[in-house]
């Protein structure tokens, strides 16, 4: 059984069509993130998941039943905001178990739960600081122990993590794949982020102009991307899409195989040495890495090489690589065998 099910979810406003028929399946102790661009329908995946928002058609199951027309409250589920949504007057003990309070949980058992999710983030000595005596990552983890006392099974996060800097997002980052794992929850996750995608999910749905392009573990989602779209938005740099012209790359005499519009190559699958000529366009320093942006015909080849690689801007060069790493489309967008 599938821990939540969306079945032709469309919603729109006037004539703006923010999801267009979506079709989605999660099961049940996984982490899925939702992953896309601005405007991609993302957050608007997730907001009628939780019930903040009403699909204009279509179903939405939660553990096997269906909550489409429920309230938030009914459907089982918990959720974590971008902005944590913390009450600032209250004090941390008070923030994580305000929500037992409304639902009017015994005391006692308001107790325990509260006292286990302390536990869990290591919060126990904070309970009683305000909002204001907190870093982001400390008020991220109340938001958290907010959503644990609740007991859900299904938790919903809005891009939890995009108010932190960038090593305490990755830090972050592994305190949540690790506390979801250790509690069995099935959560459903917003991010722009691919490497917070990639490093955390079990299920990535690649979500572009209100429809899925593609729905898959992350390692089938870099190795096998199903369009150009996919192909262009996971791997940094991105991966190389060719126009061919008949049987060559555009522009050129280097031979590319026929049957297909456009060639994808990554860049770390590129290597210098090989039968075909270029010209560095120019390049960027990262230390470990060197990019160089080749030109090849009237396409532009990025190349991941190490950064120990003595090249120069105008500088000609020689590259190369493996059949088995190229990737076809055709015109439609479409990848062939």
């Amino acid at each position: 059984m599938s821990a939540i099910r969306l079945v032709q979810v469309r919603k729109q406003w006037g004539d703006t069509v923010a999801l267009d028929g979506i079709d989605l399946e999660i099961a049940p102790a996984s982490f899925c993130v939702l992953l896309g661009p601005s405007g991609c329908g993302k957050s608007t995946t997730l907001r009628i998941v939780a019930g903040l928002e009403t699909a204009s058609a279509g179903q939405v199951f939660i553990g096997g039943r269906e909550v489409t027309a429920l309230p938030p409250a009914q459907r089982g589920i918990s959720m974590v905001f971008q902005n944590y949504a913390l009450f600032p007057h209250l004090t941390v003990a008070d923030n994580i178990s305000f929500g037992l309070q409304v639902r009017k949980v015994d005391k006692a058992e308001a107790r325990r739960r509260l006292e286990h999710a302390a536990e869990l983030l290591g919060l126990q000595a904070l309970l009683q600081r305000k909002p204001s005596q907190l870093s982001g990552g400390q008020q991220q983890r109340v938001a958290l122990g907010r959503a644990l006392v609740a007991q859900t099974q299904v938790c919903l996060m809005d891009e939890p993590l995009s108010n932190l800097d960038a090593q305490l997002r990755q830090e972050m980052r592994q305190e949540l794949r690790e506390l979801q794992r250790r509690l069995g929850l099935t959560v459903v996750y917003v991010t722009h982020d691919q490497a917070e995608a990639m490093s955390m999910a079990d299920q990535v749905v690649l979500l572009n102009q209100g429809r899925v392009e593609q729905d898959d573990a992350p390692r089938a989602l870099y190795a096998r991307p199903a369009t150009p779209f996919a192909a262009r938005f996971i791997g940094t740099p991105p991966m190389n899409l060719l126009r061919l012209d008949g049987a060559c790359i555009a522009g050129s005499a280097v031979a590319a195989g026929g049957g297909a519009a456009m060639l994808g190559l990554r860049p770390e699958d590129v290597r210098l040495g090989g039968p075909v000529e270029a010209v560095v366009q120019g390049l960027e320093y990262l230390g470990a890495d060197l990019v160089l942006r080749c030109a090849v015909g009237t396409e532009t080849l990025t190349v991941r090489a190490a950064g120990r690689t003595d090249a120069a801007a105008g500088a000609r060069v020689s590259l190369g690589w493996d059949a088995a790493d190229e990737h076809r489309f055709d015109a439609q967008g479409r990848r062939l065998a």
